[in-house]
């Protein structure tokens, strides 16, 4: 099969495309013909070593839908022919997060689904809902998950309050489409007016562009009448964590779900205890929550937003345009089939 894979961690110019073995079915698992992949910040910094050393060469991406094509012994749940998504992590169905959670994640501790086939366990990949194609199932593990892990699950996000969003890259997108669909008033920020008219096409309450509003909490003050938001998707890391709690009200949520500007962060203890806050760490999630999400995807009938499509062939192209911070939603990479 063809497969993409990293030979040293230095970027997107370490990808190559190989041919190697399908890979074997083993009891418990099944095989997946990948037509669609997507991409996520976590892959540029599996690319080029900011996450972690990994075991090379790696088949990158946690992200792929495709359908089965095979199935080892002992399956029981799955046929031939069944369209699905692969979950990020393959060893955490449902219940809390454990320790032993991330060795079991595609695209980082395990081979991801750049590939042609990928063998999984039969408890690490969901159905696809039916109104859904392959290119918009493929966004949904990794932002799609965490998005609803952080709001639904652990936010038990409720209608009317509000909601402030940090850009609007694919954790960003989901969540806005989440939060609305929980009755929730949603505040987004972007540097970007024009992707802020297309958020407000979706449903974004309010708008701040971040760039002519430096100060963007105090924006969020008078957008709340000084009240401040129930919820922030925290994806900005270093450069926004604090700015992020002082926009929170009393007993509001801060979700942290990722680092674009770094991992590090002087935290204002004082507005954590003065308003009661709470700030969860938020990994991706499990199986169980990916179900949920499908159906409330389905119910709804809401599609995930796709900027941007590359062919499989030209997956490094993908990479680069996702660390241009162009985007707006998802960026797909298609097999074609």
């Amino acid at each position: 099969m063809k497969a993409f894979q990293l030979h040293s961690q230095t970027g997107p110019d370490s990808l190559r495309l190989v041919e190697i073995p399908e890979p074997q079915v083993l009891p418990g698992q099944v095989l997946v013909r990948v037509h669609a992949n997507s991409l996520n910040y976590r892959d540029l910094m599996v690319a080029d070593g900011r996450y972690g050393k990994a075991n090379l060469p790696l088949i990158p991406l946690s992200d792929g839908a495709g359908e089965i094509v095979a199935v080892g012994e002992k399956v029981s749940h799955w046929k031939i022919g069944d369209r699905v998504a692969g979950t990020f992590f393959q060893g955490w169905q449902n219940g809390a997060f454990r320790r032993d959670v991330p060795s079991t994640a595609l695209g980082g501790a395990l081979n991801g689904m750049l590939a042609e086939f990928a063998a999984l366990s039969e408890d690490g990949i969901v159905g696809i809902p039916p109104h859904l194609s392959f290119e918009e199932a493929a966004t949904l593990p990794c932002a799609g998950v965490t998005a609803w892990h952080a709001l639904v699950v652990r936010g038990k996000i409720s209608a009317g309050e509000t909601v402030l969003l940090l850009g609007t890259g694919g954790v960003s997108i989901i969540s806005l489409q989440i939060a609305k669909m929980h009755g929730a008033r949603v505040i987004i920020t972007s540097s970007s007016d024009e992707k802020l008219a297309r958020a407000k096409k979706l449903g974004a309450d309010e708008t701040i562009n971040y760039r002519t509003t430096p100060d963007w909490e105090e924006e969020v003050f008078r957008l709340t009448n000084k009240t401040g938001v129930d919820h922030v998707v925290e994806v900005g890391g270093t450069g926004t964590f604090p700015k992020s709690l002082r926009s929170l009200a009393a007993n509001g949520q801060v979700h942290v779900v990722g680092g674009v500007s770094g991992f590090t962060s002087d935290v204002p203890l004082r507005e954590i205890l003065g308003k009661v806050a709470t700030v969860n760490g938020i990994f991706v999630g499990s199986r169980a929550m990916f179900e949920a999400l499908n159906r409330a995807l389905a119910l709804n009938k809401i599609k995930p937003v796709i900027d941007r499509v590359f062919p499989f062939a030209e997956a490094a192209a993908a990479y680069q345009y996702q660390i241009s911070g162009s985007h707006f939603g998802k960026v797909v990479i298609s097999h074609g089939k």
